[in-house]
């Protein structure tokens, strides 16, 4: 093969693996594929952040309940505010078991969303009554998505932009470990279906 062909062959390779890992992203990160050596997924583990109140949180605020972790932000035009939405409208179908749910958004963008912001945002009526708001440092923000394995990056510049993140929710049992992956775009009762199962079998 001539010199020509092997540099042809080596680009198209490249190519196959860029589109792979951009798809593999744009369907929520790699979170439904990480499984460490136990044989249970590796998604999940310490961080130490702020709650919209402006009080220290960590790992512990995921004990007792069964929590939706959702990795957005504030400025976020569809993907966000549509995701709360949806979990607040499945919250509503566990009918009494909406009780021992909590939804817990930790923002990608600690620039902009401080505690102040989170809590003006997640005040909105169409998102889950319970949510949880968390932020930090920078520093903070990225030990936690990197225990969730969540991506996310900031995209321009100035005052006006935006992060593109990993789309994923993790349901995580009232010991935070994590249970399953809930996909973008899952409509509510779906979602409360899974969340249902989840809670039957423990």
């Amino acid at each position: 093969m001539s010199k020509r062909s092997w540099i042809i062959v080596a680009l198209v390779a490249i190519l196959g693996l860029a589109v792979g890992a951009a798809l593999f992203w744009r369907a929520g990160g790699p979170a439904s594929g990480v499984v460490a050596s136990s044989g249970q997924a590796d998604v999940g583990g310490p961080f130490e952040l702020v709650n919209q109140d402006g009080q220290p949180v960590d790992e512990s605020v995921l004990e007792g309940k069964w929590s939706v972790v959702f990795f957005g932000f504030t400025y976020c035009p569809d993907i966000c505010p549509s995701t709360l939405q949806a979990v607040a409208v499945a919250e509503e179908q566990l009918g009494p078991r909406a009780d021992e749910l909590q939804t817990v958004f930790i923002s990608v963008d600690p620039e902009r969303d401080t505690p102040e912001q989170l809590k003006t945002y997640l005040s909105l009526d169409a998102f889950p009554d319970d949510v949880m708001g968390l932020t930090g440092t920078p520093e903070q923000v990225a030990q936690a998505a990197k225990a969730y394995h969540a991506y996310y990056r900031k995209n321009g510049e100035g005052p006006d932009y935006s992060v593109d993140h990993s789309t994923a929710a993790y349901l995580m049992d009232p010991q935070g470990r994590f249970n399953r992956v809930l996909a973008y775009g899952l409509p509510p009762e779906e979602m409360a279906r899974l969340i249902r199962e989840a809670m039957q079998q423990g």
